[in-house]
């Protein structure tokens, strides 16, 4: 994958990565998305390549992204002014491109 404007990681990290300045002061917001990050990480990687060398790649996040946010849209899902399940994903997500420099790989 490349760095091109289609990328969907590119979109995500514009619009939630801001988010993740809250969870400083907000430690139950930081248990969430952490819990929403390994959460997505599972379903990335699975058990069977062990713990060690645990690596989220940028093509498979990209399409986990591409079918969340598909489903959203099918959904009608606009976002709150809070934090409900999609934005605390959405969120976990950019901690994930944060983690693993996803945009810069």
């Amino acid at each position: 994958m490349n760095d091109s404007p289609g990328c969907p990681l590119i979109g995500v990290a514009a619009t939630y990565m801001p988010r993740l300045s809250e969870m400083t002061s907000e430690p139950g917001l930081a248990a969430a998305v952490d819990q929403h990050a390994a959460a997505v990480r599972d379903a990335l990687i699975p058990a069977q390549r062990g713990p060690r060398g645990r690596t989220v790649r940028r093509e498979e996040l990209a399409d986990y992204v591409l079918g969340f946010t598909d489903w959203l849209t099918g959904a009608d899902w606009t976002e709150p002014v809070g934090h409900d399940f999609a934005t605390l994903r959405l969120t976990a997500v950019c901690w994930l491109i944060r983690e693993y420099d996803l945009l810069d790989a």
